[in-house]
């Protein structure tokens, strides 16, 4: 049996796992990586893989996976909520891009076929590594990240028109008639009734009578089943297989299993995408790049600068200033992966000859190496290209935020208005405290605004906000951000202006407690922890203690900025999160008959120069929490330290040393 496949498997993973590594050092995106490591061992680098066919097959169904999950993701909700941006600028912006192309393309003899394909391909900009980084940038919600985000919604939408028309082009004769055309869409429109009736009829009680069994394992195949199932049904049809795993994924979407079933078939996506990229990569001939990079540098250049102005015009149209236009067209002046899907796809259907496909191939990953550059620095840009529209963009904002705060005193200030921000707000005004609140979700401010509440667009970490908002003058500041990162910076920034206002801050968990701490922040709240106090005061208060005494009990952790609750036991579902050598911990020592530590009182241990802890010890069946540091201890006795792990081994090490001297 041959089982040279397994080879090419082990080096693309093994080259992929040292490759990725570096790249996620550097903070470059993890597809370049994957794109790199196709070019580097394929057949046109060092060679090490010569037939990817057997590799592609199975990198076809990390496009599966990714279709799949972005039909989680859909619903016609948010298609309504943000019809602005994905139906207007997203609408335009793939019509014109392939429109365009397509004209150009056929100017210089492709035929109509490969013109529309490449037009498909020019339209598409990468959603995961846009989303990704404007993520890390806390820009997501940001005007220019808002109108990528749609343009990018639409993108993914039309993918599946994309690969209709091409897949249903590579199983039909070379001459295309528009009734070749009306059948493929006569195909996927039965596809998807056959797909959207088993949705109703099945998958929900499928996923619902699995669900009975609690079997992890069972859910996952069931996920998997529906996946591929549904990709084979649109493939009988001569459609793409990606094209039913969308709809499938949108029925599901639909359901209560949703979250579940994406989290399932995430590691499957991920892997298999990687793949897909690898693939990609290997497709590129770096021997012709010599003879082809004149063409490479003026189709990436054309690629580049068209979608940018096309995009920034689009939307200036829609009223945007310039600096958000500009910012939104820089962030998608690339191309993506749904790109190399059609392109490969393409190439497979000779759709587009073989020499054109290597120049545009190689113009695509070298847009895509640029765009983190682009992303990243898209602010610093637009501000050294229009630094009077950038000026007169955040004035804008400025103004706005200084009418809504005008004539206030002794307020509050609210960063961020999601769920937190709200419900705080509700109480300041029980209490006829005056507040002003900044988001940039710009649906929500407006839905607020509309109620006549105190809030306004804008970004919480730019201090000339801030001041417009008054912090000078300001009572208190909340950020209830959930982005630690945001946070810091707002904290840096208030409190190099104002070292002296009070300065609440919500955080998910304690492990960012210290470095908020030291950032300035007056009070950190991490909800884990009081997750844990409403617990436990309603606990004891059931139990019959004294309200005084719970209430007593719980302002004490909270002056002690939760250090009790802070002493944790490391356990399988912590270990990521407490990994780190920084993060302290509890540990148990059992004392035996020889340990150097029996017969020695605490004082004498030298814990304290180790920073640990003794927070409770345990002496036959009774326990005594916080031993005074004259206890001697015995063998047989348990000793719970708290530390640092490598001071606890240190402690442990010491503790337990065999006496030498009898004493």
């Amino acid at each position: 049996m041959d089982h040279s496949y397994l080879n090419d498997i082990l080096i693309l993973f093994a080259a992929a796992v040292v490759v990725i590594v570096i790249f996620l050092y550097l903070r470059l995106p993890p597809i370049l990586g994957y794109l790199s490591v196709g070019v580097l061992v394929g057949p046109y680098g060092v060679g090490l893989i010569t037939d990817a066919e057997s590799t592609r097959a199975l990198a076809e169904f990390g496009v599966v996976f990714l279709l799949f999950t972005i039909g989680l993701e859909f619903s016609l909700p948010l298609l309504v909520r943000m019809k602005g941006a994905v139906l207007g600028l997203g609408g335009f912006q793939v019509l014109l891009s392939t429109a365009v192309t397509a004209v150009v393309a056929v100017q210089l003899g492709l035929p109509l076929e490969g013109a529309v394909a490449l037009g498909g391909v020019v339209a598409m900009s990468s959603t995961a590594l846009v989303t990704r980084q404007l993520a890390d940038q806390a820009e997501l919600h940001s005007r220019h990240g808002r109108n990528a985000v749609g343009i990018l919604l639409f993108q993914d939408l039309m993918v599946i028109p994309f690969l209709i028309f091409v897949s249903s082009l590579a199983v039909v004769s070379e001459k295309t008639s528009a009734v070749t055309l009306i059948a493929a869409v006569g195909d996927g429109v039965l596809a998807l009734l056959l797909i959207l009736a088993l949705g109703h009829w099945v998958l929900r009680p499928l996923f619902r009578g699995v669900a009975r069994f609690r079997s992890t394992e069972l859910f996952t195949l069931t996920a998997l089943l529906v996946t591929l199932g549904a990709a084979w049904i649109t493939h009988h049809f001569g459609l793409s297989l990606a094209l039913g795993a969308f709809l499938a994924g949108m029925m599901l979407g639909e359901t209560e299993f949703r979250h579940q079933v994406e989290a399932e078939i995430r590691p499957f996506r991920d892997v298999l995408l990687g793949l897909f990229f690898i693939t990609i990569g290997m497709l590129l001939d770096i021997r012709l790049l010599p003879e082809t990079w004149p063409w490479v540098l003026l189709l990436l250049t054309a690629l580049m600068v068209f979608k940018l102005l096309l995009v920034a015009g689009l939307c200036r149209l829609a009223g945007w200033d310039g600096a958000v236009a500009l910012r939104t067209g820089l962030v998608l002046a690339h191309g993506g992966e749904f790109g190399f899907a059609i392109l490969t796809l393409a190439l497979n259907a000779n759709l587009i000859q073989p020499d054109y496909g290597q120049v545009i191939l190689a113009a695509l990953l070298v847009s895509m190496g640029f765009a983190p550059l682009l992303i990243r620095f898209n602010g610093l840009i637009v501000k050294f290209t229009l630094p009077a529209a950038a000026t007169m963009s955040w004035k804008k904002i400025e103004q706005q935020v200084a009418r809504t705060a005008r004539g206030l005193n002794d307020h509050v200030i609210v960063c961020g208005y999601g769920r937190v921000g709200q419900n705080i707000s509700r109480f300041l005004q029980d209490e006829a405290i005056r507040f002003i609140a900044m988001d940039l979700d710009p649906l929500l401010v407006q839905n607020a605004v509309k109620a006549k509440e105190p809030v306004s667009y804008g970004d919480a970490a730019n201090l000339e906000l801030l001041k417009a908002a008054g912090l000078s003058r300001a009572a208190a500041l909340v950020v209830s951000l959930d982005d630690v990162e945001t946070t810091i910076k707002i904290l840096h920034k208030v409190r190099q202006l104002n070292a002296d206002i009070p300065i609440l801050v919500r955080t998910p968990d304690d492990f960012q407690l210290e470095r908020l701490q030291k950032a300035g922040a007056t009070e950190v709240v991490p909800e884990a922890m009081e997750a844990s106090l409403m617990l436990v005061s309603h606990l004891l208060i059931m139990l019959n203690v004294p309200v005084s005494r719970v209430f007593n009990k719980i302002s004490d952790v909270r002056k002690g900025r939760y250090a009790l609750l802070r002493r944790l036991f490391p356990g399988e579902e912590s270990i990521d999160t407490m990994a780190s050598d920084a993060i302290e911990q509890l540990c148990a020592i059992d004392l035996p008959e020889d340990a150097w530590a029996a017969r020695r009182r605490i004082a004498d241990l030298g814990l304290e120069t180790l920073g640990v802890t003794v927070t409770a010890m345990q002496r036959r069946n009774a326990r005594i929490p916080n031993p005074d540091r004259n206890t001697v201890l015995h063998s047989g006795d348990t000793l719970i330290l708290f530390g640092a792990p490598p001071a606890l081994k240190e402690a442990e090490a010491s503790l337990l040393r065999e006496r030498t001297d009898g004493n």
